[in-house]
């Protein structure tokens, strides 16, 4: 496993320490599989720890100068919010209906508006592209992503700049090679999107 300290310091100890970075066996949202995941709702559930989180992530973020931040659910919900607290923005999330993500509850986005999507992790981007894609129907501007962890490998899927605050290289498999499956150990689905 490869690990960067990109900007906040002690990050991966505060991952360990809360219990989020995990050991075992697991079905990633994607469909791989890998030995190790990253909860970072147990990294996010204080609220003290949440708020650093959130300001850092913030910090990198401000520079594309964003009027409001876009965060996929459930993952970037808690720390989409503290990014738009330390950016002093207007938070708003996309969620899934019926499979597609899409904006509820109000939420609107004005053309023209400078929008940061948040997510807590990135692994192939799905969530955040499809979140991207109502940022553009909307006629908004994207202008960055943040996310606490990259675990994209170094390549950055999206088509604007992409910030975090650390990267980790973690490995996976396809279901149908995957070491642990031939061992006969169960996988866990600790992901949000079914």
């Amino acid at each position: 496993m490869k690990t960067e300290d990109t900007e906040l310091p002690g990050i991966f100890g505060m991952l360990e320490a809360s219990g989020a970075l995990r050991q075992g066996h697991f079905q990633l949202s994607s469909g791989r599989h890998s030995a190790r995941y990253i909860q970072c709702a147990l990294l996010l559930e204080d609220p003290e720890r949440a708020g650093r989180v959130g300001a850092a992530l913030a910090k990198r973020l401000g520079v594309h100068q964003p009027e409001s931040v876009l965060a996929p659910a459930m993952g970037g919900l808690i720390i989409g919010h503290e990014t738009a607290a330390g950016l002093c923005v207007p938070f708003r999330f996309s969620e899934r209906v019926d499979r597609e993500m899409t904006l509820r509850r109000g939420f609107c986005l004005r053309e023209g508006e400078r929008v940061v999507i948040v997510e807590d992790v990135v692994t192939t981007g799905k969530s955040t592209l499809e979140t991207a894609e109502l940022v553009e129907a909307a006629g908004a501007t994207l202008v960055a992503v943040g996310a606490i962890i990259d675990r994209a490998g170094g390549e950055n899927p999206f088509p604007v700049p992409f910030e975090s605050l650390a990267r980790l290289k973690i490995e996976s498999y396809l279901a149908a090679e995957c070491p642990l499956c031939a061992d006969g150990v169960a996988p866990e689905k600790p992901g949000s999107r079914r």
